[in-house]
């Protein structure tokens, strides 16, 4: 059973988080921040792993704990859901378009944390949400999942869309990356261990 479920509790954050990388899409999202909410739904819809977040932060601050800690779960859990890696996929790309804009991921889950988001859009805003936001969530899941993520806005120059596009892509490769290859017979990497 792939799936995992972590709770973080700090001064600033509280966390509750289930995951299954063989769901469906489903679970419900409620993070306090309503943006990030829907980038969460996009992102569970699109991979088709079933994620339920309860995140309570303080949001009267910034958004910023809130965004890097739900990272920070979502990254262990699905570190703790891929166990030893055992034949999946590994690598996930996806590039999607989003009315003008284009977003693109690289993925690999071979567990080496690295992350590279390429956007002109980090310091503008949707609303009152900075789309920076999208580069500490994906470190911090790029950190505790430890994977490589490559994140690059092609071209694009409405935030939303590109937020959209970069957490679509995002899911879409993980969809591939962690999908059992039935020809991969153990872990898949020439040192025999992720």
């Amino acid at each position: 059973m792939r799936k995992a479920e972590i709770k973080r509790e700090t001064k600033e954050t509280k966390i509750s988080l289930k995951l299954d990388l063989d769901g469906s899409g489903e679970g419900e999202i409620d993070t306090g921040i309503g943006f990030f909410n829907h980038m969460l739904e996009l992102l569970k819809k699109h991979a088709l792993i079933d994620l339920t977040v309860k995140a309570k932060g303080d949001i009267d601050v910034d958004y910023h704990h809130t965004v890097e800690d739900v990272g920070l779960v979502f990254g262990q859990a699905l570190n703790e859901a891929l166990g030893s890696r055992k034949g999946i996929a590994r690598y996930g790309f996806a590039s999607i378009p989003m009315d003008e804009a284009l977003c693109e991921t690289s993925l690999d889950l071979g567990g080496r944390p690295f992350l590279v988001m390429l956007s002109p859009m980090k310091h503008m805003f949707v609303k009152d949400f900075e789309v920076k936001l999208v580069e500490e969530f994906f470190r911090a899941v790029s950190v505790e999942s430890r994977s490589n993520i490559h994140l690059r806005q092609v071209y694009g120059d409405e935030a939303h869309h590109v937020c959209e596009g970069l957490f679509k892509s995002f899911a879409r490769a993980l969809r591939s990356a962690v999908k059992i290859d039935p020809l991969e017979k153990g872990v898949p990497s020439s040192k025999g261990v992720l």
